[in-house]
């Protein structure tokens, strides 16, 4: 079934793939799960450079021309956001999303932020210095300024966005805020976001964004 699905070469489908690329926070939202949960898994890089996520092959796989994209069997999977509750259910149990309504609402609402507010502000502001994306910088960096004001108050008597332990909330939202002096945005204002950031760091299987 795959056969129609491969967009490169070698790939293979004994395990979990992952098209994304290393630069991508929300590639690596999906790669920082994978590796907290133990799940093993290979990554087939997608050149976003010379536009690879664009060409007819990848586009099977996503008609939107965007990483990442996870296959887990006959499953073709598009969406960041997707995929991370995705991977809790099938694979994390009730720990990192779970089933309880109100718990589950109160999670959720996290991906939401992490796909709006911050993809909108730090992400947006560091495609602008990264890769010269045009963007209103200033109104940028301040919803970016804004949106970590109101976690940082959040985070004042907890250690965890949600619940007393770390879930899908977490880790959607990490990514862009640990990047965020790539959006020229000082995290040491925040210091309960920074202390958050610490906690993250440190749990088990954590790994690293390529170059940090």
């Amino acid at each position: 079934m795959h056969a129609d699905y491969i967009p490169f070469p070698g790939v293979n489908f004994s395990k979990m793939q992952l098209y994304a690329h290393e630069l991508s926070g929300n590639c690596y939202k999906v790669v920082l799960l994978l590796s907290l949960l133990g799940l093993e898994h290979e990554i087939i890089r997608v050149d976003l450079i010379v536009g690879e996520q664009k060409s007819a092959e990848f586009l099977k796989l996503n008609p939107f021309g965007q990483v990442p994209v996870l296959i887990d069997g006959d499953l073709v999977l598009r969406d960041s956001q997707a995929i991370l509750v995705y991977l809790a259910r099938q694979y994390g149990g009730e720990s990192w999303l779970p089933s309880e309504p109100e718990a589950m609402g109160k999670v959720l609402q996290w991906l939401s932020t992490a796909a709006n507010e911050i993809q909108n502000s730090l992400s947006a502001a560091r495609r602008f210095f990264l890769l010269g994306t045009p963007i209103d910088l200033e109104g940028a960096q301040q919803k970016a300024r804004y949106t970590l004001e109101v976690i940082d108050k959040h985070l004042l008597y907890r250690d965890w966005l949600e619940t007393n332990h770390p879930t899908i909330a977490d880790v959607a939202c990490y990514p862009y805020i640990q990047l965020a002096s790539d959006a020229k945005i000082a995290l040491e204002a925040y210091p309960q976001v920074s202390a958050w950031v610490t906690r993250i760091k440190q749990l088990p299987l954590y790994i690293a964004m390529p170059g940090f």
